[in-house]
């Protein structure tokens, strides 16, 4: 069992709740404005939720091109959004907000939930310049806010960047679980939707056989029987949308499909 409330099973497959672009971002659209938001973002966790899933992480990924501290707007839109379709959470749920550590444990405090994602560890060339990730102050700001029971999901291996330490990427796991306090290590590809690396998912559970580990892009129907002999669960955002598109809105019949996999896996 991966974490308590994932409930008694082996393996756990987060799914990915995408909302719109937020208010203060390029693509938000003022016309259709909260309401729009919070209507795309329920349409797709019903059919989440209707397929099986295990739980559900809302993230920002429309706030497309992304900053590394997040505006005061888009903090307070994620939280509105999510604590309008909280009533409707069947499953647990997380926050991952792209990409400030601090944000996203601020974000899930306010709305209850029972963990966050984000790079809170190393140094990176992104996209976004050069990248360094705010962890130690958004773990004091979770003791802070008296949630130490909110997981923190450590992705190690930065989408849209390449990470300036020299070290093996199991050393790099290793180090943020014993420093850090990772209470998961997630694993990723270079881009959203594209696969982790299976010989780096190999190293980190050979490092940390006991570590919950889970691939955090690019798993799909055709590779999760490979994925979850490694790890111990996935994050499934792109597959699960129509035509396997990043910016669609979810297939129901692909999540079904996929889960009806999954469960078969021991």
């Amino acid at each position: 069992m991966v974490f308590e409330f994932f409930g008694p099973r082996p393996k756990a497959i987060i799914a990915m709740a995408h909302i719109g672009a937020l208010p203060g971002s390029p693509l938000y659209d003022a016309d259709g404005g909260m309401n729009k938001l919070i209507d795309g973002v329920a349409s797709d966790v019903e059919k989440l939720q209707a397929g099986g899933v295990h739980s559900i992480m809302f993230g920002n990924e429309n706030d497309r091109p992304y900053q590394l501290t997040a505006p005061a707007e888009g903090v307070a839109a994620m939280t509105a959004v999510i604590s309008a379709i909280k009533p409707m959470l069947k499953v647990p749920f997380g926050v991952n907000y792209l990409w400030d550590p601090v944000a996203s444990i601020a974000i899930a405090t306010a709305t209850g939930a029972s963990f966050a994602r984000e790079i809170f560890t190393g140094l990176f060339a992104s996209d976004m310049g050069l990248w360094e990730p705010k962890g130690a102050e958004a773990l004091r700001l979770r003791r802070n806010l008296g949630r130490p029971d909110l997981k923190l999901l450590f992705n190690i291996n930065a989408e849209f960047a390449a990470t300036l330490d020299t070290r093996p990427i199991e050393l790099r796991a290793k180090s943020a679980v014993f420093s850090s306090l990772a209470d998961a290590i997630l694993v990723s590809g270079p881009l959203t939707g594209q696969p982790a690396d299976a010989s780096d998912l190999r190293k980190v559970r050979e490092a940390l056989p006991t570590i919950p580990l889970f691939a955090n892009t690019g798993v799909r129907l055709e590779n999760v029987r490979d994925v979850l002999s490694v790890a111990d669960g996935c994050v499934i955002g792109t597959h699960f949308k129509v035509d396997g598109d990043t910016w669609n809105a979810v297939d129901g019949e692909r999540v079904k499909r996929f889960m009806d996999v999954v469960e078969t896996i021991s």
